[in-house]
Parts: C-alpha cells; sequence; structure tokens
C-alpha cells in the first residue's frame, strides 16, 4: 500500500527526517509526505507522529498502486 499525507506548512529538514520511510515534496504551502505503508498499525504510527510533533494533516489519502 501506498499513502499520501498532507501537512499544513513546509516541514524543516529536521521535521522531515522523523519520516525516513517516506518521501516528500512541497506543494500549495503544504508539505506531502508520500510512500510504502506496510500496514494500518504504521499508519497510525505515522499520524501518531504527526501528532507528535504537532503538524496539523490535512488530508491522509491512499493512493493507487
Amino acid at each position: 500500500m501506498r499513502y499520501e499525507i498532507r501537512v499544513e506548512g513546509h516541514m524543516t529538514d529536521t521535521l522531515t527526517k522523523a519520516f525516513p520511510e517516506m518521501d516528500h515534496v512541497v506543494m500549495s504551502g503544504q508539505t506531502v509526505l508520500f510512500g510504502p505503508v506496510v500496514d494500518e498499525a504504521h499508519l497510525y504510527g505515522l499520524l501518531a507522529r504527526c501528532q507528535s510533533l504537532g503538524l496539523h494533516v490535512v488530508e491522509m489519502r491512499r493512493l493507487p498502486e
């Protein structure tokens, strides 16, 4: 499975390093994290990481294979 997580604002290099398994790109004032997600537990872990870092998740969606 591949997922995309859109976060409000431009994430610093330090913050993006907290998601080593994900690629990222900045678009329209948002940072888009995208990459493989192994299972549901991994997905919830990514979201928990966002929350613990104070990131505001705007959108999350599963990408087509």
